[in-house]
């Protein structure tokens, strides 16, 4: 197996972004977003998907959060999609189910070729820490553009923290499961993906 080991960058106006990211990790992470809420976020992510990820942003948070959280959205998606190369026997699906105390995310995912993504998940405010909690449903169909992934997401629970850290928990233990190589084919009808 090759090493499935990516370093990417993205720069535009609003934007300057490093990634490094390792599918076949041990949980390692130095994340520095500007954004104390979303880097515990992507670290949870890091951890609970056994990946190694470096991300380093400068971003305009001196207007929003927005345009941080969606391009860091996009590199990694593409990240993840040059790191699988040509998907020769990963598993290609993977689901999990988080609890965290009163919120349950249930998430599953298929590396499939086509971006699309469902989100179902009640905030109750604006801003969870110092992201907007509209944001986080941006970062997931951001990811899923880039990465070519179905992502399907429902949760709930009662904290906002819990219901978002939940999902980032659960994606990533999906992620983890799809990404994984068990075998020598590609899982396809039509032989790509």
């Amino acid at each position: 197996m090759d090493d499935r080991i990516v370093k990417l960058e993205r720069k535009t106006k609003e934007t300057d972004i490093k990634i490094e990211l390792n599918l076949d990790g041990n949980g390692n992470s130095s994340i520095d977003t500007g954004l104390k809420f979303f880097d515990h976020m992507l670290e949870s992510f890091t951890r609970h998907g056994f990946f190694d990820l470096k991300v380093q942003v400068d971003g305009d948070i001196e207007v929003d959060d927005h345009h941080t959280v969606e391009d860091t959205g996009l590199l990694l998606g593409e990240c993840f999609r040059k790191a699988l190369g040509d998907k020769v026997g990963i598993n290609r699906m993977g689901y999990a189910i988080v609890p965290m105390d009163e919120s349950l995310a249930t998430i599953a995912v298929d590396i499939s070729g086509r971006n699309y993504t469902v989100f179902k998940a009640p905030f109750k405010f604006q801003y969870i820490g110092d992201i907007n909690s509209q944001n986080v449903k941006h970062f997931i169909e951001s990811f899923a553009n880039t990465s070519l992934m179905n992502i399907n997401i429902n949760a709930e629970g009662e904290n906002d923290h819990h219901i978002c850290e939940a999902i980032f928990k659960s994606l990533a233990r999906a992620l983890n499961s799809a990404t994984r190589i068990t075998h020598d084919q590609i899982l396809s009808t039509k032989g790509t993906l």
